[in-house]
């Protein structure tokens, strides 16, 4: 049973196959033919429709983003959407048929909708990306019957890209540096609103900010020194002063009638010395601490001068007097002056004196005056520092906002000038958009490489299906198939002379006939491939 069926399944060889091809050539051929020539003549009867292409690079800015960085954050993948839905909408296409006249034939039974629809089909938008991901070109393709509203249409759509784009960018750029402009004036009154209240607080409260804390110090250090500066002259001065009026007291009660040595004797030049002592001691120690140029120093020497002289002229006098002195007082006495030239000269000192001690004062007055303003003010230090701070606090973030707004203003002007010269990120038309010379639709080789397989499907069945509608047996093989019996001999064919002249001339119109089919078959597909 099993032999039976393995032998049941197995296929004809080829000897068999060859048999049938000769026994069942016509109606091999015949549908072979058939079913190409179908093909291949609908392939022609379909519409042609030719597809143009360009090809649309994005462009690198020219000008590094390290030196100007764009203002334009979006993605150029998403910019492209966006164009492409603008440009893809019902009121751009319905300018874009109307202006190239698409659609002649089917505006009379299409409303604009379906044009509009119809076009978007026949638009193909093919996306190209770098290694790194990112857009770096796009091809557009438009599909028509007429190959060269193909390409005008092609060329339209491209420049509508290209166009539509640099007005997107430059538009969205100078919106943001209008933006960033406005947020810059606001900004700039804010911090002149700032710059005004800090103003104000430092006209009322000048000499008492904190930046000035180290400069009152300093001040208040040098007005201490100096007062005690001059409290160390008025002191000097009153010792001053406390002498010059013992001298003058003397004078006068000389000039009285004194005896000589009373006054100007050894008692008045020791007082003298004696201050003279004291003004040496006074100048040694001013000239330990300060320069000959200082004007305790030059004062002091000058008192030391006075003094000298004043001794050198007592000396003198008390001199001029014991030679003068004589028995006649009256005589004696007419000859002195009410006043003597010594005399005159400690007075003159005396009023300085006095005047000096009356400076000193006012000057040490003044200098405490000022030592308790800077002594308050430093007292306040900490609280105008608190309020200070407050006021300076708005003012240095309204200044690093302004700073901030203004650098970016800045940035997204020179963007936009990118923008405007097209040196920027753009598109530009890489190869212009061809005039198509084959059709895009259909693919008539191919539908006649499809026509041939038809034939040959449709030559074989029918073949086959004579062949074993026939009801004849051409095989030992088919035998075995009815009866269970081993063929012992095989008796072939007998032909007369008649039957095999026949035979003979079937067999050269079919092999003629198969010449011309392949003939026909061949010329179809070279026409096809020269003008489908």
């Amino acid at each position: 049973m099993e032999e039976e069926l393995q032998e049941s399944s197995q296929l004809p060889d080829f000897a068999e196959i060859k048999g049938i091809v000769r026994r069942r050539r016509w109606q091999f051929l015949v549908p072979l033919f058939c079913g190409w020539a179908l093909v291949w003549g609908a392939s022609w009867l379909i519409p042609s429709t030719y597809r143009s292409g360009t090809l649309i690079l994005v462009e690198q800015p020219s000008v590094p983003e390290k030196y100007v960085e764009s203002n334009i954050g979006s993605d150029i993948q998403h910019q492209l959407d966006s164009i492409t839905q603008q440009i893809l909408s019902r009121t751009r296409l319905l300018r874009v048929i109307d202006s190239l006249g698409l659609y002649a034939e089917d505006r009379k039974r299409k409303s604009p909708d379906d044009l509009v629809e119809k076009m978007r089909k026949d638009i193909e938008i093919e996306l190209s990306q770098g290694d790194d991901r990112k857009l770096s070109a796009f091809n557009i393709y438009y599909v028509s019957r007429d190959p060269k509203m193909a390409q005008l249409a092609t060329a339209e759509l491209a420049n509508l890209f290209i166009t539509e784009n640099l007005e997107e960018r430059q538009k969205r750029s100078e919106n943001t540096t209008n933006f960033l402009g406005d947020q810059l004036e606001q900004a700039r009154a804010k911090l002149a609103e700032q710059e005004a209240k800090v103003r104000v607080f430092k006209d009322q409260h000048l000499g008492e900010l904190p930046t000035q804390t180290q400069t009152n110090l300093q001040i208040l250090t040098g007005l201490q020194s100096q007062v005690q500066v001059n409290q160390d002259s008025l002191n000097r001065a009153k010792q001053q002063n406390t002498y010059l009026e013992s001298l003058i007291n003397q004078y006068r009660a000389m000039d009285r009638g004194s005896k000589p040595g009373e006054v100007g004797g050894p008692a008045g030049l020791a007082e003298i010395d004696k201050e003279l002592d004291q003004l040496k001691a006074q100048l040694a120690d001013l000239t330990s601490h300060y320069t000959d140029k200082h004007p305790d120093v030059r004062k002091t020497k000058e008192q030391i001068a006075r003094t000298e002289q004043m001794r050198e002229r007592i000396v003198a006098d008390v001199n001029s007097r014991a030679n003068n002195s004589s028995p006649e007082p009256a005589a004696a006495t007419t000859s002195l002056d009410p006043k003597s030239a010594p005399l005159l000269e400690l007075e003159s000192q005396l009023k300085a004196n006095r005047v000096e001690i009356a400076s000193r004062e006012a000057e040490i007055k003044d200098e405490l005056s000022k030592i308790n303003q800077y002594q308050g003010r430093l007292n306040m230090a900490p609280v105008m520092e608190q309020q200070f701070a407050d006021i300076t606090r708005d003012y240095d973030q309204s200044k690093t906002d302004y700073e901030s707004l203004l650098a970016k203003k800045n940035q997204s002007e020179m963007s936009t000038d990118l923008e405007k010269t097209q040196q920027g990120e753009h598109f530009r038309m890489l190869d212009p958009p061809n005039l198509p010379v084959r059709p895009y639709k259909p693919n008539r080789l191919l539908l006649c490489g499809a026509g041939l397989a038809v034939g040959l499907v449709l030559g074989a069945g029918f073949a086959f299906g004579q062949e074993k509608l026939s009801g004849k047996i051409y095989s030992e093989r088919e035998i075995k198939k009815l009866v269970p019996f081993d063929v012992i001999a095989e008796i072939p064919p007998i032909e007369s002379l008649q039957e095999q002249s026949s035979n003979r001339r079937g067999a050269w119109f079919a092999g003629a006939a198969a010449v011309v089919i392949a003939g026909f078959i061949l010329l179809g597909s070279a026409v096809t491939y020269l003008y489908g």
